[in-house]
C-alpha cells in the first residue's frame, strides 16, 4: 500500500536548511499496523505528513496503493486522500463551533453522499466508539477520552484505507489511552492499515512492527514485538 523511495525532506528558512527527512525508503503492505518511533525532532510528523499527502517531499518517490502521489498537483492529493486517508491528531483537531454529529459528518461532505446516507454512517460509527449518547454535544463539553473517540469516529467514518495516528493517546490518562489502543487495533483487525507515531513503548507492543527514525534517517535496525516485550 505505501512505498517510499529515498525521501528526502528539506525545509528552508530564511537562515537555515534543515532536513527532516534523509533517504527514507519505507515498504507498509496493506492490512499492517506500523509504529514509528523516535526522538522529538526526528522527523516522525513530517513523515506523516507526506505519507498523508498533506505534504510533498524535496526528493524521492511516493506510492500510495499504486499511484504515484509525489507528482501529483495539491487538487489531485487532494481528490486521492479524500475517504482513502483518515487521520488522527494527539490534540483531537475537532471543531469548536460543530457539534459532535457534525463534527463526524465533516469527511463525508466531501464524498457526494445524500443526507440519509451521511445520517446512517455517522449513527453508526458513533455507536460503534460508544459516544452516541453525546452527539448533539460540543468538543467543550466532552473529556479528553470522548474527543479522541470523536476524533477517530470522524477518521474512519468514510471507510478509510490507511489510518494515520500521530501520538493518539498522549493527552490522555493510561485508562483513556488504552481504549483508544484498543479501538486502533479493532479497526486493524477488520482491514485498516494503521501507522501510528508514538513515544510510548507501552503503544507499540499494539503495532505489528515498530521503525525507528534518528535524525530524519530510517534505522536499519527494527525491534519486533519479542524484543519489546524484553524492555517493559
Amino acid at each position: 500500500m505505501i512505498n517510499t523511495k529515498a525521501i528526502t525532506k528539506i525545509f528552508h528558512t530564511p537562515e537555515v536548511e534543515t532536513t527532516a527527512l534523509n533517504q527514507v525508503d519505507l515498504r507498509i503492505k496493506q492490512g499492517e499496523f506500523v509504529a514509528v518511533m523516535g526522538p522529538s525532532g526526528c522527523g516522525k510528523s513530517t513523515l506523516l505528513n507526506i505519507l498523508g499527502l498533506l505534504d510533498s517531499p524535496s526528493r524521492g518517490e511516493y506510492y500510495f496503493d499504486g499511484t504515484r502521489a509525489d507528482t501529483l498537483s495539491e487538487r489531485k492529493r487532494t481528490f486521492l486522500r479524500r475517504g482513502n486517508i483518515g487521520f488522527v491528531f494527539q490534540s483531537f483537531n475537532l471543531i469548536d463551533e460543530l457539534n459532535v454529529f457534525e463534527n463526524v459528518e465533516v469527511p463525508l461532505n466531501f464524498l457526494h453522499l445524500n443526507p440519509g446516507e451521511r445520517r446512517r454512517k455517522v449513527e453508526a460509527i458513533l455507536d460503534r466508539m460508544r459516544i452516541g449518547h453525546r452527539r448533539r454535544h460540543f468538543p467543550q463539553q466532552l473529556s479528553g477520552g470522548q474527543q479522541q473517540r470523536v476524533a477517530i469516529a470522524r477518521a474512519v467514518v468514510a471507510r478509510p484505507k490507511l489510518l494515520l495516528a500521530d501520538e493518539p493517546t498522549g493527552n490522555l490518562d493510561s485508562r483513556n489511552g488504552l481504549e483508544v489502543m484498543n479501538l486502533l487495533t479493532e479497526l486493524n483487525q477488520e482491514g485498516t492499515t494503521v501507522v501510528m507515531v508514538t513515544h510510548s513503548l507501552h503503544d507499540s507492543k499494539f503495532a505489528h512492527r515498530v521503525v525507528h527514525l534518528f535524525d530524519g534517517r530510517l534505522q536499519p535496525h527494527q525491534i519486533n514485538q519479542q524484543h519489546l516485550s524484553t524492555l517493559a
